[in-house]
């Protein structure tokens, strides 16, 4: 890292984590410049200026995923997304990522249950090019047949490959349907293959009329810019794109069963026996789960983390050790995955877990291992404003959790508020005997 970069992430904590009294004091602004406005066909716009590189990051992001599927048409969403690569009105199949290419500049896209992302660093003076090639698809993507149909064989492949490289892949699919009984939930982003064949060009079409408009987008820009011009930028070219219909809203998910359940299931490809253990949890946007991220700090992430120390470390009776919050919109879940040598190692394994559950459950963590789990947190925390593009994403998400950006600086000051006490609350409310165990077993 340079020492200006290096410069630039310890103003950001100082400006951003502060001190509690000052805290107190007074309410925070973000540690950079953002203006937030939106075009009068309800495109949402987020600027922020860094002159600290000659680049600018530019994000656009649709408010639509894989839980804006219907059944029969899983793979839908990450279909439009490489779709979104194969021409529009001015732009032939694959030039977007040419273009780019030849300027030096670097992009990518992704697709989660409720958003997809188009993103790109460039030099800064290339600004103009990215604003005109995202704002052609947005408005004259060419949805052809053939095309179509080359984008579900890519898919397709994509999947095949994914299951024979991934061997625990099936049993993941599984866990998600246990975990998430309702359908908008539980189904793979990526697709599946057989709904895949069965998509057709109209369902297609429709997707993207319903849901690839501006007024369901969030424009992101974050870089050395001139505020000013970019405006005008952004409003030359995205300004006239008719406003789509309003989307179709979600139906909530079904209330979710508390019961636990304790399934064994055969894998022929798995190399190793192994075991998925998962809770459900509360929603991303309730108080209990600042408390419960913190508590993920405590139990699965690095290397100074409990389980980690007493499988892979102390025991040494796991070959390996994953898992952690995942979130799916309103939903969420903590997850374990562990990997064995062998079925004696794997029952060990869940037990040693259980028990490191328990001691929390009564006894409180000393404040020394919270203030270790604090600073970890704290750390990954900052390091989402460690480059433009980290920013604009982190922006966007921001916007589209459905939070107001003023409420940003204080949401860390949430996280690192919770107490020990907290933490044997939560454990105790949410990690209890409602969970799903998945023990995977070699055929």
């Amino acid at each position: 890292m340079s020492k200006r970069r290096s410069c630039f992430i310890s103003l950001i904590m100082i400006l951003f984590l502060g001190s509690s009294s000052a805290i107190a004091q007074q309410k925070k602004d973000l540690p950079f410049p953002v203006t937030q406005f939106i075009l009068r066909n309800g495109l949402q716009v987020i600027l922020s200026e860094d002159y600290s590189l000659p680049l600018v990051s530019i994000v656009i992001a649709y408010h639509v995923g894989s839980i804006n599927e219907k059944p029969g048409k899983i793979g839908l969403a990450y279909l439009m997304e490489n779709l979104m690569f194969q021409g529009s009105k001015n732009i032939g199949q694959m030039q977007h990522i040419n273009f780019i290419h030849r300027i030096g500049g670097e992009l990518n896209a992704t697709t989660t249950e409720d958003k997809t992302m188009f993103y790109q660093t460039v030099p800064s003076n290339q600004l103009a090019l990215v604003l005109w090639l995202e704002s052609d698809r947005m408005k004259s993507l060419e949805i052809f047949t053939s095309k179509v149909e080359r984008a579900k064989v890519a898919l397709i492949e994509e999947i095949r490959h994914r299951k024979t490289s991934d061997h625990y892949l099936e049993s993941s699919l599984y866990f998600d349907r246990l975990l998430f009984p309702d359908f908008a939930y539980n189904h793979p982003v990526i697709g599946d293959e057989a709904d895949l064949r069965e998509i057709t060009i109209g369902d297609v079409k429709k997707f993207y009329s319903t849901y690839y408009t501006p007024n369901n987008a969030v424009l992101c820009i974050s870089g050395n810019i001139d505020k000013r011009k970019t405006i005008q930028l952004i409003r030359r070219y995205f300004e006239k794109i008719p406003q789509g219909k309003k989307t179709p809203p979600l139906a909530l998910p079904e209330v979710l069963e508390t019961k636990s359940t304790n399934i064994t299931i055969e894998n022929s490809l798995a190399s190793s026996p192994a075991f998925r253990l998962g809770y459900r949890i509360c929603s991303p946007y309730t108080e209990d789960y600042y408390a419960l991220s913190i508590l993920e700090y405590v139990l699965l992430r690095g290397q100074t983390s409990r389980l980690y120390r007493r499988l892979i470390k102390k025991d040494r009776i796991a070959l390996d050790l994953s898992g952690g919050i995942e979130k799916k919109f309103d939903l969420a879940a903590f997850k374990i995955f562990v990997i064995n040598n062998n079925e004696i190692l794997k029952e060990r394994s869940q037990k040693a877990i259980f028990s490191e559950i328990n001691k929390i459950k009564s006894n409180l963590i000393s404040e020394k291992e919270l203030i270790k789990s604090k600073n970890m947190f704290k750390m990954d925390y900052i390091k989402q404003f460690e480059t433009s593009l980290n920013k604009a994403i982190f922006l966007t998400e921001g916007f589209l959790t459905r939070k107001s950006l003023d409420d940003i600086p204080e949401d860390l000051d949430r996280f690192l508020s919770i107490t020990r006490y907290d933490v044997t609350r939560i454990i105790n409310k949410y990690l209890g005997e409602e969970k799903i165990l998945i023990n995977i077993k070699i055929k």
